[in-house]
């Protein structure tokens, strides 16, 4: 594939600051770039290594001096970028057709221009959309509904009665719909308690290798539309995410709470059950929410507390050893003076 700068300015929504005629055939990273390629630049830490680069172009939020080559000038060069990625490396989906070595049950019902590859395991009444391909050891239980244009990628479990929507990638080992970890304690033991509602994923969500989603004890577990969800994360049951939520690797999201629309949970969050965290919410790496959280605002610690609080908190414990050597020397002081007004006493 061959486009000029300008063609890929006009696709990213970008401003061409230099000679836009210039042909692109790529795009790599600023060390590994070569002519005909375009790169990529949004950290000031790496401006030596740009003004090495043999890329053609450069995809940045502004122009950097003395580098003599085109500019894609774009506020958001994360999303340029990502733009001009799909078109350089998104292959077109390609139907293979279904293969004899996958179990297709006889009631289940298969979208047009599918991908179905072996040992592919679809219950009964299970409703498929188009274009979507279901690879190696994909296991789809009775009853699922799958919408148009999904991926599920090598040994992806969705048991029974789950609502898969549009666009939604599930990466190798995501289990979708295992049972709630609901049980009732008695005096010998526990009961398990039946898990009978279902999880519902709307479109364009992601999900990715390792991560679990449990179905609900009623009604249903909902991944709203958009979320992107990394691997290795654990969803209770009951729980709810909003739309665009992000929710990075290692962390847990306990039974019945709820997270509002564009939150980031950062790596090894852990939220409490029945917990409720408000829109626009920020929790730093390894959160520990045990409390609901107002929209807005932006949290660290476990116990969370806000992100400003933490931060003087870490201050003040680096400096714990020189406040207790303080707090020594004003004891010894308090008691020498202590002393002093004894003696003067009796005397």
């Amino acid at each position: 594939m061959e486009k000029t700068v300008a063609e890929l300015a006009e696709l990213a929504g970008a401003t061409v600051v230099g000679d836009g005629s210039v042909s692109i055939t790529g795009l790599a990273a600023v060390s590994d770039a070569q002519k005909g390629d375009i790169t990529f630049f949004s950290n000031l830490k790496y401006r030596s290594r740009l003004l090495e680069t043999r890329a053609s172009a450069v995809i940045s939020a502004e122009t950097v001096e003395g580098l003599h080559i085109p500019f894609l000038i774009t506020p958001n060069p994360y999303a340029a970028y990502a733009v001009i990625a799909r078109l350089f490396f998104m292959k077109p989906h390609q139907p293979r057709g279904i293969s004899n070595d996958a179990h297709i049950a006889p009631s289940a019902r298969i979208g047009a221009d599918s991908s179905i590859y072996p040992f592919v395991y679809v219950g009964e009444q299970v409703t498929i959309g188009d274009r979507v391909t279901l690879h190696p050891g994909v296991h789809i239980g009775d009853g699922t509904v799958v919408g148009d244009d999904v991926i599920m990628h090598p040994n992806v479990t969705v048991h029974h009665g789950s609502v898969i929507g549009s666009r939604v990638i599930l990466y190798p080992g995501v289990v979708i719909g295992g049972d709630g970890f609901g049980y009732a304690r008695e005096k010998n033991g526990y009961t398990k308690i039946p898990q009978v509602g279902i999880v519902q994923i709307d479109d364009d969500v992601e999900i990715g290798a390792n991560s679990t989603v449990d179905r609900a004890a009623l009604g249903k577990t909902w991944i709203k539309r958009g979320a992107k969800i990394d691997n290795l994360v654990m969803i209770a049951h009951n729980v709810i995410v909003g739309e665009h939520t992000v929710i990075v690797s290692q962390s847990g999201v306990a039974g019945s709470s709820e997270i509002g629309d564009n939150v980031v949970l950062a790596a090894q969050s852990g939220v409490s059950g029945h917990i409720k965290i408000g829109d626009k919410v920020t929790v730093a790496a390894r959160g520990g929410i045990s409390k609901d959280i107002p929209p807005n605002s932006i949290v660290s610690g476990s116990p969370s507390m806000p992100h400003r609080n933490w931060l003087k908190s870490k201050v003040i414990c680096g400096r714990l050893p020189e406040l207790h050597a303080d707090v020594k020397t004003l004891k010894e002081r308090v008691a020498a003076l202590e002393d002093q007004l004894c003696k003067k006493e009796r005397s």
